[in-house]
């Protein structure tokens, strides 16, 4: 089997879990770019026993690791960087793993090389540091009610408010303007088959705000070819999977801008 009928599958994934844990699309796509050329170029140092999706995120790791977390070239917000050090990476890698991308306890202990018991200690760790974020205003753009309804009870169940619920591309940005969230949550596909993806471009070129996208098709807003986000949940959606996404998303954002 060759590299990219072994590895290709699981790319996309890769770029949705480093975004996540750097905070930008530009820095993401960078560690996925270093872990891909230096895996091709010594495909021996490839993990025996090993899953392919594990051994690829377990590569990459190993890159996060001794680059110093940090690509120099690729790192857009330097003050952002050295937030994700001061507050003790790992228990969020360790959520990441297991909430959004869905690894078992096991597989993101491989992947983080340390043990189960240590592992399940970072999640516990992870979790106090989420219910510990400042709350925020929360927009979310569902067309789907019970999706909706699901998203409102996560959001409110860690201390933040939501704004309102929008389901085409003018209300968005008619309720955007009206209260200024801190936060918005938003489908692709919207009830009168307009964008989110551009609702959301309306949005912030009046103001800046973390957006999370989404969609039953993440792959497609993962290809590392053009402007994508950087944080995006797949439906169907675990509610820890969104928690992780907020937690992120406003981790990487200025109080001041919020």
């Amino acid at each position: 089997m060759s590299f990219v009928e072994r590895f290709g599958p699981h790319i996309p994934f890769l770029r949705r879990y480093t975004r996540a844990l750097t905070g930008s699309q530009q820095s993401g796509d960078a560690y996925v770019r270093a872990s891909l050329v230096a895996l091709k170029e010594n495909p021996e140092s490839i993990p025996k026993g090993l899953t392919d999706r594990v051994a690829l995120f377990q590569y990459c790791h190993a890159i996060w690791e001794t680059t110093g977390e940090q690509l120099s070239d690729d790192i857009a917000d330097e003050s952002a960087d050295a937030r994700l050090q001061a507050l003790a990476p790992k228990p969020r890698q360790a959520f990441l793993l297991t909430s959004m991308e869905g690894f078992s306890n096991s597989e993101a202990a491989s992947i983080l090389r340390i043990s189960i018991d240590e592992l399940n200690k970072l999640i516990t760790k992870a979790i106090a540091e989420i219910e510990s974020d400042l709350a925020t205003r929360v927009l979310i753009i569902e067309d789907e009610p019970i999706i909706a309804a699901d998203l409102e009870s996560i959001v409110e169940g860690l201390g933040h408010a939501v704004t309102g619920n929008a389901v085409t591309h003018q209300e968005a940005v008619e309720l955007a303007r009206r209260d200024r969230p801190g936060l918005i949550l938003c489908d692709i596909q919207l009830a009168d088959d307009s964008s989110g993806l551009e609702a959301i471009d309306e949005i912030l070129g009046e103001f800046d705000t973390p957006v999370i996208f989404i969609t039953a098709y993440p792959e497609r807003l993962l290809t590392g070819q053009r402007g994508e986000p950087a944080y995006l949940i797949a439906k169907p959606f675990k509610p820890d999977a969104v928690k992780a996404a907020i937690s992120q998303a406003l981790f990487f954002f200025s109080p001041a801008e919020a």
